[in-house]
C-alpha cells in the first residue's frame, strides 16, 4: 500500500481509506450487514488500509458505533477520521440541508450546524461511539453559512488544545474557504479538505487541487467510483428502484451509462488487463495519482471487497496510461442538467 504525509501534518495515511459511509444501516444509507460491516474493516486493516473515515451522519451514529467494534484491540493500528457539523437530533441554529429518513422509515430534518456548542457535543458523543480517547481527524463536514468559520475552527483548535482530536480538516470547503479555515487556525495547520471527485466529477480540478497544492493542505476525495459508475458493473439497461438515490442521479441516466461504460472498455480495460487488476482499481489508481490528490475514500460491505480496493493502493499507472484515462474521460460528454421537478 502506498502511504502519503496528509498536508502540513505528521499523520501517514495510506493512498486508498475506507471509507464507513454505507456502513450506517438500513433507509438512505442502504443495507448493511453489521457482522460482514466489521469483518471488512479488520481485512482492510490486515491489509494496510488502516485508515477509516466515518461521519455522526452516516447511519444516525451507527456507522461510528460498527466501526469503534471493528477497531477494539487494535487502536494503534489505525487512523481515525470522523466529521462534525451535520445535526438531524436538534433543530437549534444552523442552516437547513435537506429532509430524508431515518432507518425506521421516519422524517427529519438535517442541519448544517458548525456552531462551537454543537461541535463540542459532536466530538464528545463520537469518542464514546468510536470508544476511542482521541480523535485522528475531524473534518467539517459542509460549510455553514450561519456560523463564521473562524467561530467553527476556535472550537476545534480548543478541543485539539484539551487533547481530544489530534488534527482538524473540512469538507466541500471551496478555496476562499479554505484560506478562511487555516486563516482562523494560525499555527494549527489545516490538516485537509474532503472533495467530491472522481473521472465523471472533476471541478475540483479547477480550484480545490491547486490551491490544497499550493498550501500544502492534504485532499481525500469522496465518490472517486460514482457509487459504482466506475466499475463498469452497471450496464446501460439497468432498473433501480425509484427510492434509490442512483435512480435520480444524473450521471446514471441510461445514455450517460452507456457512454462511460464504452469509454471504461475502451481505454481504461487494457490498462486494467497490462496490471492484472480490475476497473476499478485501475479508476481508483488514477484518482490517487492525480496531482493534489492525497488519497481516496472507497467503500466496502465485506471482506471482498475490502481486499479488492486495498490492492489498488498497490497499483501505479504509467504516464501513457495515465494521460489515456485522463485524456478519454475529459473528452466524454455526458448530459448532467438537473432533473426537472
Amino acid at each position: 500500500m502506498q502511504r502519503r504525509t496528509l498536508g502540513r501534518t505528521d499523520l501517514e495515511i495510506p493512498v486508498v481509506v475506507f471509507g464507513a459511509w454505507a456502513l450506517g444501516g438500513t433507509g438512505y444509507w442502504g443495507a448493511s450487514d453489521d457482522e460482514l460491516a466489521v469483518a471488512a474493516i479488520r481485512e482492510g486493516l490486515d491489509r494496510g488500509m488502516d485508515a477509516i473515515d466515518t461521519a455522526p451522519i452516516y447511519g444516525l451514529g451507527h456507522s461510528e458505533e460498527v466501526v469503534g467494534r471493528a477497531i477494539a484491540g487494535r487502536r494503534d493500528e489505525v487512523v481515525v477520521m470522523t466529521k462534525v457539523g451535520l445535526r438531524w437530533d436538534t433543530e437549534d441554529g444552523g442552516e437547513l440541508l435537506m429532509e430524508s429518513t431515518k432507518p425506521d422509515g421516519s422524517l427529519f430534518r438535517l442541519f448544517k450546524n458548525s456552531r462551537p456548542a454543537s461541535v463540542r457535543e459532536e466530538v464528545e458523543r463520537s469518542l464514546r461511539r468510536l470508544d476511542v480517547d482521541v480523535l485522528d481527524l475531524v473534518q467539517v463536514h459542509w460549510p455553514d453559512g450561519t456560523t463564521p468559520i473562524a467561530d467553527t475552527m476556535g472550537a476545534l483548535a480548543e478541543l485539539r488544545a484539551e487533547g481530544k482530536l489530534r488534527h482538524i480538516g473540512v469538507s466541500n470547503y471551496d478555496p476562499d474557504q479554505l484560506a478562511e479555515a487555516q486563516a482562523a487556525l494560525g499555527d494549527v495547520p489545516l490538516a485537509s479538505d474532503q472533495p467530491k471527485y472522481s473521472l465523471v466529477a472533476r471541478e475540483a480540478e479547477a480550484d480545490v487541487l491547486p490551491w490544497c497544492l499550493e498550501h500544502r493542505v492534504g485532499v481525500v476525495v469522496y465518490s472517486p467510483l460514482e457509487q459504482g459508475l466506475l466499475t463498469g458493473k452497471v450496464p446501460a439497461d439497468r432498473s433501480f428502484d425509484p427510492d434509490e438515490g442512483r435512480a435520480t442521479r444524473a450521471t446514471f441516466r441510461q445514455e450517460n451509462r452507456r457512454r462511460v461504460n464504452a469509454v471504461l472498455e475502451e481505454v481504461v480495460a487494457p490498462v486494467a488487463s497490462a496490471h492484472g487488476a480490475t476497473l476499478a482499481q485501475t479508476v481508483i489508481a488514477w484518482t490517487v495519482q492525480q496531482p493534489g490528490v492525497t488519497a481516496a475514500l472507497v467503500g466496502a460491505r465485506n471482506p471482498q471487497q475490502a481486499e479488492e480496493n486495498a490492492a489498488a493502493g498497490t497499483l501505479v499507472l504509467t504516464d501513457e496510461q495515465f494521460a489515456a484515462i485522463d485524456g478519454a474521460f475529459a473528452a466524454l460528454e455526458l448530459d448532467l442538467t438537473p432533473a426537472a421537478d
